[in-house]
């Protein structure tokens, strides 16, 4: 069931409220980036997302196809969201950072199932040999 959750960075510049059912999954994944950041999230359509503050101060970082938006705070550096457009993931979405939901009871994200993505070797559909260290 979707519950309405809000987020931010570590200094709050960066606001936002986001739909999201945690209970249908998270997701880990090993690809270059998440690796370094220790990124778990969820991803949602993005209607059920909406910033609440300006742009101004949110710094974009791509890499690789450019299909996907990394975003974090200019002033803290937190990655508080990203998002982009992948068919293979189902079009449109927006990655949540989960450390990023203020009020996600600690309880609620040990229960969440979690899904691995290979993204170390562009093996998006299949889990990583290892999955501990994620």
């Amino acid at each position: 069931m979707k519950k309405t959750y809000h987020g931010s960075c570590h200094c709050g510049r960066i606001r936002y409220e986001a739909d999201i059912d945690i209970q249908a999954g998270t997701g880990k994944c090993n690809c270059s980036i998440c690796w370094k950041r220790r990124y778990w999230g969820a991803n949602i359509k993005p209607e059920d997302f909406r910033l609440l503050c300006e742009e101004t101060g949110i710094s974009d970082y791509q890499f690789g196809t450019f299909s996907g938006h990394h975003r974090f705070c200019a002033n803290c550096g937190v990655a508080a969201y990203g998002d982009g457009y992948v068919e293979a993931v189902g079009g449109a979405y927006v990655s949540i950072n989960l450390a990023c939901l203020d009020d996600l009871d600690p309880a609620e994200l040990a229960e969440a199932p979690v899904q691995y993505f290979d993204g170390r070797n562009n093996s998006w559909w299949n889990v990583p040999t290892e999955t501990r260290h994620l």
